[in-house]
């Protein structure tokens, strides 16, 4: 494979894995997961209740076993809509493209065991953008005022990075513009950084610190001030967790930090009266916590995704964030194959396909790309030779 259908097969896989094992432990704490499980969670398990179908609140949601949610599903969607437009979007295409797919293409639905449509298993949050877009005809650009404040909008936009791949102002500016229809606020922020944080990821030599370094420069407001603390907070972890005590002191630390700037509050599962809305001062939580679990593990795929999943609360995003960057960093030979295996074969899709058809997109996509940034620097020359002759020169006026 090229280096650019490798990287994005690996962001692909990479976050595809995250979400099926975050799934299983998704809205519990460290403490209930060790419980249930019998220490940490160290692959792919089982759902939380054995009586699934209906019991709440898990019902009626088939969780675990290797099966992916709506993460993926909507990450699916929007590389369909890349491939069929083979350029970059805006918050139109999510009206134009993405609504159509999630109300009109019956698809198979892992956690529901049925072919139903996307939007029966979104979250409220998603199904915003069919009440807002579909039938309410907002303006796309500003359809996302006024909708819950979290990571739905984050959770599928790694494929923005992918076409943006090592531009990471690139993405956050695509990101922005795009899901502007989904959300506004840290919801609509996160979105942005997250891609900048794939773009950067899939550079050629890319380290983690690039990584780091991609997030503190696109960030804004509580988001910014959120990636900062944690970055700060981990400063001094020099080696990745060995122990599941040193773990276990990683996830309360991350959380900790985290928690002045998390609206949702200490319970997941009874949120704090001001949850979810917009403000300047707060962030979602997965993505800091996805960037200091990949700090704190150096950027390896199975210990920081492994970690998210442990961590729980909105575990499979967490684990979707930690896994698509520390994939684009190590490539697709990073991510586990057998639990890749087993995803796929238990949610009936072919993850590895998706990757491609991205990958394929990406291409067409960087490739006009370059043809507009050399007629872009022509017509630069043409209007301001003095400018290119001082760069040639190395004068910076």
């Amino acid at each position: 494979m090229s280096w650019l259908e490798d990287r994005t097969v690996a962001v692909i896989t990479g976050a595809a894995v995250g979400d099926a094992l975050g799934g299983a432990t998704e809205g519990w704490t460290p403490q209930q997961i060790e419980e249930r499980h019998g220490g940490r969670v160290r692959g792919i398990v089982g759902p939380w209740y054995p009586n699934w179908q209906d019991a709440r609140p898990i019902a009626p949601y088939h969780k675990g076993d290797g099966h992916i949610t709506d993460d993926t599903l909507m990450t699916r969607a929007l590389v369909e809509v890349y491939a069929k437009r083979r350029a970059h979007l805006d918050a139109y295409a999510m009206a134009e493209d993405l609504v159509p797919l999630m109300i009109g293409e019956p698809r198979w639905i892992p956690e529901l065991e049925s072919t139903a449509l996307l939007l029966q298993r979104v979250f409220l949050a998603e199904k915003w953008l069919v009440a807002r877009l579909h039938y309410g005809h907002v303006d796309p650009r500003e359809a996302g005022v006024g909708n819950v404040v979290n990571c739905g909008a984050a959770m599928y936009i790694a494929p923005v990075g992918l076409v943006n791949a090592g531009d990471p102002r690139g993405a956050y500016a695509e990101a922005i513009d795009l899901t502007g229809a989904h959300q506004s606020s840290y919801g609509r922020e996160a979105a942005g950084v997250f891609a900048a944080m794939v773009a950067a990821s899939v550079a050629p030599g890319a380290t983690l610190d690039d990584v780091v370094a991609a997030a503190l420069d696109v960030a804004h407001d509580g988001t910014a001030a959120a990636l900062r603390a944690v970055v700060d907070a981990l400063d001094g972890w020099a080696t990745a967790p060995r122990t599941d005590d040193e773990k276990r002191e990683l996830a309360r630390l991350v959380r900790e930090t985290v928690a002045p700037y998390d609206s949702v509050g200490p319970e997941y599962r009874q949120m704090s009266m001001d949850a979810r809305r917009p403000s300047r001062t707060k962030s979602i939580e997965e993505l800091p916590v996805a960037l200091g679990l990949l700090i704190a593990h150096r950027g390896d795929y199975r210990g920081a995704v492994l970690a998210a999943v442990n961590y729980g609360r909105d575990a499979d995003s967490i684990a979707v964030m930690a896994g698509a960057v520390a994939a684009g960093l190590g490539g697709s030979g990073v991510v586990p194959v057998e639990w890749l295996d087993e995803i796929e074969a238990a949610s009936k899709m072919d993850v590895r396909e998706t990757g491609r058809l991205m990958a394929s997109a990406a291409a067409d996509i960087l490739r006009a790309d370059r043809e507009r940034a050399l007629g872009r620097l022509a017509a630069l020359d043409a209007v301001a030779p003095d400018v290119a002759g001082a760069a040639v020169a190395g004068d910076p006026a």
